[in-house]
């Protein structure tokens, strides 16, 4: 059997880590990209050119603000929730919730219904 990182219907999922990762602190797109890979211990990797364009997607709706910074000669963009965020990181953490309960309830695992 072939495992593969990143199915399909994993769509939607990166605003969801990436809103998540953003919850407690300030991160530039790199830095998102390690924690996600950190947090799901590499089950989720997802590339920057995946990230980047979530991250553009989020700012131009209000859902994140962007500063950019010198840090060691580098300019970097660190992107912070703002209250649209954080509401949408309620409203998409209680989907993916609603879902997985669902999906065990149709895989027969206790306590899901």
């Amino acid at each position: 059997m072939v495992s593969s990182k990143n199915p399909a219907f994993l769509n939607g999922v990166p605003e969801l880590l990436i809103l998540q990762c953003l919850k407690g602190r300030r991160m530039y797109g790199y830095e998102l990209v390690q924690a996600i890979r950190d947090a799901t211990g590499e089950h989720v990797v997802l590339a920057e050119g995946v990230v980047y364009p979530v991250l553009h997607m989020l700012e131009r709706e209000g859902a994140l603000s962007a500063e950019r910074q010198t840090v060691n000669g580098r300019s970097r963009i660190y992107y912070a929730l703002t209250d649209r965020g954080t509401a949408r990181l309620a409203d998409l953490a209680d989907t993916w919730r609603r879902l997985t309960a669902a999906i065990g309830g149709v895989l027969g695992e206790p306590g899901h219904a």
